[in-house]
């Protein structure tokens, strides 16, 4: 799969060189397997952890959680709303689970939050995690304070990308023109309806096979594999 998409990324015809993003207004980035490389392997953790609760909360034993963590992925979007609209799960415990986990095999990354802090426009994060999980990270990352607000889940009523209406109300709550903004995301499939609005888009691949379902529909404007290095060129 990686040399398919190594493949793809040369070959692809962008719609902008990297330079001129600089005037973007509002850049806006996910999160996990975004702003810190898929290798550190803290979304297994947090994948390990998802599976566990929907063992115990079902009464199963682990390889059939594992079986129905992955096809509610696929279903609704993320497990969290599989098991919302599947079994009525109050989502707060849930949470709280699921984010549980170690932090400390998050690195600092002085490069970006040195990118970050040249990179002209507003900045916002815009996750399908909750919040609280969300500035631990960006805190580990120690980039905290480049960005405006974290959108979360909780925000979003627990509609997860790429459902379109979390876009929406992401685009109206803090008022921005999506023509003017780039997304940056792992999960090509999460790019599309930024994509229908009129924002630039920004693939970050990973190792992960589900992750680059869709890609070939949702032909991002830019595709790279390490973000630090994309950003670098960007403010360079």
């Amino acid at each position: 799969m990686a040399k398919s998409i190594e493949s793809e990324r040369h070959s692809r015809i962008n719609r902008t060189e990297p330079a001129d993003l600089r005037d973007v207004e509002t850049w806006v980035f996910d999160l996990d397997n975004t702003l810190y490389p898929a290798s550190i392997r803290l979304f297994d953790q947090i994948d390990r952890r998802m599976c566990q609760f929907v063992a115990e909360f079902l009464k199963i034993d682990a390889q059939e959680a594992y079986k129905i963590q992955k096809q509610y992925f696929r279903e609704h979007g993320t497990t969290l709303a599989g098991m919302m609209n599947e079994h009525n799960m109050d989502p707060d415990h849930y949470l709280d689970y699921v984010h549980d986990i170690d932090f400390s095999v998050v690195p600092a990354n002085k490069s970006l939050a040195d990118s970050l802090s040249k990179l002209p426009g507003r900045k916002v994060v815009f996750t399908n995690a909750a919040g609280p999980y969300a500035r631990r990270v960006l805190d580990r990352i120690e980039i905290s304070d480049h960005f405006e607000t974290i959108f979360d889940i909780v925000d979003a009523d627990y509609i997860p990308k790429p459902d379109h209406k979390p876009y929406h109300q992401l685009i109206s709550e803090f008022d921005f023109d999506p023509k003017g903004a780039v997304m940056v995301e792992d999960v090509a499939r999460n790019l599309a309806p930024a994509a229908a609005l009129g924002m630039t888009t920004v693939w970050i691949t990973t190792d992960r096979p589900w992750a680059a379902a869709d890609a070939e529909t949702v032909n991002p404007d830019f595709v790279s594999d390490d973000l630090t290095k994309w950003l670098a060129e960007v403010v360079a």
